[in-house]
């Protein structure tokens, strides 16, 4: 139970944030009119390219699913994380701007994906194949979304931008590099315990 609450009240905050930061770094919001131009403008930006892509969303399921520890634990957290996160971030907007939502669409989306990547995030404990490809599914989510669909694409050039890539193109290659290393380790640990039972 107190994974599910857990699960909730971190996905609340992770919209209700992901929601603020968009409105502080814009400056034609009116929260993020008063901060333009500003080092706070600039942050907000950064923060905001990297909060409000879908690979930090999926992050967000994965992580839940990985604290929940059970399959069927993390897919219920992962579940009402993202839940609560969709309803957290169109209810912070509407509050924000006023903004019109596509909440329900969301929802749909973010159910059976929250019960999905929750099970990913559980299986992240599990040793051998199936932890490696369950640890390499955020990091490896978060490079192929940085070539399919980078921020410049669709954004004039800026340092912030810059900046965003570099620090997602970072956590990507560490999240590969710790997945593999631990597979490795695991690997070796276990040949060399073979080793010695047969010997």
């Amino acid at each position: 139970m107190k994974i599910m609450v857990g699960g909730i009240v971190a996905g609340m905050g992770f919209g209700a944030v992901t929601s603020l930061v968009n409105a502080l770094s814009s400056p034609y919001m009116e929260l993020g009119m008063s901060f333009t131009g500003t080092i706070w403008a600039k942050a907000a930006k950064v923060l905001s390219l990297l909060v409000d892509a879908g690979w930090s969303w999926a992050a967000l399921a994965v992580a839940m699913g990985w604290l929940a520890g059970t399959w069927v634990r993390g897919a219920l957290v992962g579940a009402l994380a993202l839940v609560a996160a969709t309803v957290a971030y169109y209810v912070t907007d509407a509050l924000v701007s006023g903004a019109g939502t596509d909440m329900v669409t969301w929802l749909m989306v973010g159910l059976p994906f929250g019960l999905v990547l929750g099970v990913v995030g559980a299986a992240i404990r599990q040793p051998g194949l199936v932890g490696l490809l369950a640890a390499l599914t955020v990091p490896v989510g978060a490079a192929m979304q940085m070539v399919v669909m980078p921020p410049r694409r669709h954004l004039t050039l800026t340092p912030a931008i810059i900046l965003a890539e570099v620090i997602v193109w970072t956590a990507a290659v560490l999240g590969v590099g710790w997945a593999v290393y631990r597979f490795w380790v695991e690997r070796r640990a276990a040949l060399f315990m073979q080793r010695v039972q047969s010997g």
